[in-house]
């Protein structure tokens, strides 16, 4: 998205427009989520995550031939579809497989890291591609996802893995019932914000080094992958020490960390300059502490979720964070088009305040098992 959103704007496409492209790859995911819950268990997760990489690599040759920016909407909502299959059926592998908690948070952090390794790889690349003598033919830089999907397709279809219990068909209504308790209800506003957040970095950051901080395209690329480089640090460190500490306080001190460089980072634009070089080192760091906050409050609520439940609770996981993206994402189409670019750090301040308060908020009342 963050790639597209910085050519398509080149093209002279309005930051509104763009804004609302990211509606269009997110709300479908908040639709189908509950549907594909559905798809899922009637076709197991094996075939279902087999057939999103299918439909998701066809998507990727398709992209270079097409100009019509209506065909961007198309595209990212088949590829929101796809995506909201994929991780619901991700996540079902991972909970039918580990129960404990701290194991549980391990593994996520595990997955997650290999999610931003994979961003940082496809950001460079783009970059190269979008700096050289062929940038014209960015778009065929998607090919290359075309083939990742064909061989993940090869090696998955290779492995067998456990599948959940089918359970006796109950009506949506009754089933999502059981989750209508304050800290389910909580732990989903958590989720809200911590992608609320993670959009305004993962998608938008780019356009801000290159509108604010005059980079050009292959260094504002470059902040997304050395994000999602810091990112997948954090992943990663959390993953082999996550098993000695508290998830909470763990959770706790590392937004007290994003806090306290987003102060630095306002404390340089007040007292030196706006634009001063030092950001563009600073906010690809923030990455390192907001990496483990996704996996580590998943995992300590996916754990007191039953086996039998936990495709249509992450389905619900699946809607509002893709809500969170869309809804950041419009904000921030909006700060863009009206030139409040001064105010990015402070807009992420302020969203990351309210996630803090939240998440307080569900560590009070998460103690019940589901």
């Amino acid at each position: 998205m963050g790639i597209v959103i910085l050519q398509l704007s080149e093209a002279k496409i309005t930051y509104e427009k763009l804004g609302f492209l990211e509606s269009f790859k997110d709300l479908p995911i908040a639709f189908i989520s509950l549907f594909a819950v559905n798809f899922i268990s009637r076709t197991g997760t094996k075939s279902a995550l087999i057939s999103a990489l299918v439909i998701v690599g066809i998507c990727s040759c398709l992209l270079p031939f097409v100009e019509d920016f209506w065909f961007y909407k198309v595209w990212f909502a088949i590829i929101g579809t796809c995506f909201a299959v994929g991780k619901i059926c991700v996540f079902g592998i991972i909970r039918n497989n580990i129960s404990d908690e701290k194991s549980l948070a391990k593994m996520m952090n595990s997955v997650e890291a290999t999610f931003m390794a994979g961003i940082f790889v496809v950001n460079t690349g783009f970059g190269w591609l979008i700096s050289s003598r062929y940038s014209e033919f960015w778009k065929f830089g998607f090919l290359s996802i075309a083939v990742l999907c064909a061989v993940t397709i090869f090696l998955f279809s290779r492995l067998t893995i456990s599948e959940a219990k089918k359970t006796e068909n109950k009506s949506l209504i009754s089933e999502l019932s059981v989750f209508a308790k304050p800290a389910t209800i909580a732990f989903l506003a958590v989720v809200f914000f911590i992608v609320f957040v993670e959009q305004g970095f993962n998608s938008w950051l780019p356009s801000f080094y290159k509108n604010h901080l005059n980079v050009n395209s292959f260094f504002a690329l470059q902040a997304t992958s050395f994000l999602a480089l810091f990112s997948y640090a954090g992943r990663t460190v959390t993953a082999n020490i996550i098993q000695r500490f508290s998830l909470s306080r763990y959770y706790v001190l590392c937004v007290s960390l994003i806090i306290a460089v987003l102060l630095a980072i306002l404390g340089i634009q007040y007292f030196d300059s706006v634009n001063s070089s030092i950001i563009l080192f600073l906010f690809p760091v923030i990455g390192l502490f907001l990496s483990p906050l996704y996996p580590v409050i998943n995992s300590k609520m996916i754990a007191k979720v039953d086996k039998e439940k936990i495709n249509l609770f992450t389905s619900l996981i699946v809607i509002f964070s893709s809500l969170g993206s869309s809804v950041s994402s419009i904000i921030m189409s909006v700060l863009f088009g009206k030139q409040l670019l001064n105010y990015y750090p402070l807009y992420i301040l302020l969203a990351v305040s309210v996630l803090f308060t939240v998440s307080l908020i569900y560590f009070r009342l998460a103690g019940k098992k589901l």
